[in-house]
Parts: C-alpha cells; structure tokens; sequence
C-alpha cells in the first residue's frame, strides 16, 4: 500500500469533528464514485456538469474558481442569481468535452456518471485525467445505485440525504473550506427534520399514495415515473406517503393506464426550463391531466392534488431537502375527503 493510501485509511478512522477541524494536506487523494481521484492544490478553476454541483460549490463560497458551468433544469436559486451571471454558461444541456477542456479546468465536478463516467456522454473520467484535468462525481448519484443499467440507473439501496452530506463534505475538503461545508450541512440537516416533523404533525390519512412524473418523450409515450429508492422515494418514505412506483429503476417508464389503475391520492408533477421532451413543459403535464381520458379520471386530477415541484429536487441533490419542504407544506392544504 503506498502513502497515500495509508494516509487516507487513517482519516476514515478519524472522527467527522477532528477531520472538519484541520485544514486540507496537499495533494490529496480520496475515493469518489469508484476511482481514487487525486488533487494536488485546491482547485482555481473549475467546470461543473450538473445544477448539483454549481449550487454547492456556490453555497461553499468558492463561486470565483468555477469557470463554467453546464445542464441546468431550474433557475439557480435566488440568492446566486448575481453570482451566476457573471459565470459563464458553457450549455443548457450537456457541453462537448471540447467546451469543457476548453476552459482549462483544473478540476470538472459531475452531478451524474452518466454524463462523466465509463460511457459519459460528455467524456470518460480517464479522458479527462489523461490531460491532468481531476474529475469529481456527487456521490448521491453513485452510492447505492447502479448506473450500467441505462443513463438513470438502478438503485441498489434506498437514496439517503447522507450522500449529499458526504458530497458536501468532500467538496469542502478539495477546496479546503471545510467550516463552510460544515455550516451548508447543518442548516439542510436542521430543515430536513424540520419538514418532517411538519409533515408527521399533520395525521395524515393511513396509505396516501402519491407518484412524481419527471417528464415524457411525447404526449403518446408512457411517462419517466420515480422509482421507490431514488430522492423521490426518500421525500414519500420520510412524510409517510406510498409510492405507487414500485420499480428500483431511478426514473421507470410506466404505462398511464397502470398509474390509473394504483390511482396515486397525489401526482407531484416536475417544473423546469430543460426542453428536452415535450412533457418537459409543466403546462404540458397539467393539459396532459386534465384532458387525457384516462389521467383525467384519478382522484388526484379529480380532487385538485396535484403538487407541482422543481424537477432538480426529484434528482438526489441538496434541493431534494427544498423538494422535501414543498411537499410537506403542500400536504397542509390538501384535503384528502372523498
């Protein structure tokens, strides 16, 4: 075993409290998604793929070493919105890895594997590390989940908030602002408990059901439904809710007549600007369940129950906590009378 390895089994032994309290040694080496990645400095300039990502880095305080940003779905959250104009938006969608290398980053931070991985979409990792260019994953999207089963993946465990900790955390430490991440991690960890508590105070009715619609290709294509082990999952199982879904694909197709036939008591309908799919219009989804003759006959179309939610909080990001807020505070106002 060589020295880095040695040094970094020591830190797992380590106490979170001790390791948060030292500042970071140079050059670092940690485990990410599968792959040792090493860094020799904190990074002064970066790139990210994926929304995830950008947001953290920018809550870290580090918004002035990222020097592109790509893939988006929603606005960035209000109190970036004058940081983030001044960055520029490399594409909308996925960037070629030209664009990416393009900007001479020292380091590309991924939300998905799918998108820099064994198969990326924009590169693999050995391309870029080829070049000297370190690559990190958000652990969210590798921990507990298989991605060789298609560009969403299969859950191998239940999505927990703690890969969103953890990613945090490790970003942290790569820029060596570990009290800033300290301080991200403790405010989302106080309004996760928070919602939760809001949403269990309310005695729901045993067995509400719900099923979150991502997008569809088309008005005649079956819908992308959330599986029962992603971040959609995880928000139904905290507030006591059912998934309908019983799939441990990430994002399962599933035929509306099967969606009708389990008549979810809430449909949580995804809200972005990505214009990839026709159903990725939120206007489109709410026309689609008015007027379908089958989706306009369930009880959630039927007694007005349908939430509408970011579609970045459905993916495992630090905004699944703000997805988890929405929908605590929507089932307040919901009347589950027949």
């Amino acid at each position: 075993m060589d020295i880095a390895r040695t040094a970094l089994a020591i830190l797992s032994l380590i106490p979170a409290t001790s390791a948060l309290a030292n500042a970071t040694e140079y050059p670092l080496s940690m485990m990410n998604c599968g792959r040792e990645i090493h860094v020799s400095s904190a990074p002064e300039r970066t790139v990210t793929i994926g929304q995830s990502a950008t947001e953290i880095l920018y809550a870290l305080g580090v918004e002035d070493r990222v020097v592109g940003t790509s893939v988006w779905f929603n606005p960035v959250l209000p109190k970036f919105r004058d940081i983030n104009a001044n960055i520029e938006r490399i594409a909308d969608n996925d960037p070629s890895f030209e664009a990416v290398v393009n900007k001479k980053p020292e380091l590309v931070a991924a939300q998905y594997e799918w998108h820099v991985g064994p198969t990326g979409s924009v590169a693999t990792r050995d391309q870029f590390h080829d070049l000297g260019i370190a690559t990190y994953i958000m652990p969210a999207d590798c921990d507990t989940k298989n991605n060789a089963t298609g560009s969403d993946g299969t859950r191998t465990a239940a999505f927990s908030t703690d890969s969103i900790y953890k990613g945090i955390h490790e970003l942290a430490t790569i820029f060596d602002v570990q009290q800033a991440g300290k301080a991200l991690v403790d405010d989302l960890e106080s309004r996760e408990k928070k919602a939760i508590s809001t949403a269990r105070s309310l005695n729901l009715p045993d067995d509400v059901s719900a099923v979150f619609w991502f997008s569809s290709p088309d008005g005649s294509s079956d819908p992308y439904v959330a599986g029962r082990l992603g971040a959609p999952g995880y928000m139904m199982d905290k507030l006591g809710i059912r998934n309908v879904i019983q799939s441990d694909e990430e994002w399962p197709t599933v035929g509306w007549e099967s969606i009708a036939q389990a008549d979810p008591d809430i449909i949580v309908v995804a809200r972005m600007d990505r214009r990839r799919y026709a159903a990725d219009s939120l206007e489109a989804k709410l026309d689609f369940l008015h007027n379908d003759p089958v989706a306009s006959q369930m009880s959630a179309v039927q007694h007005d129950r349908i939430i509408e939610m970011d579609a970045h909080a459905m993916s495992a990001t630090m905004r699944t906590i703000f997805g988890l807020e929405t929908l605590a505070d929507a089932l307040s106002s919901l009347s589950f009378a027949q």
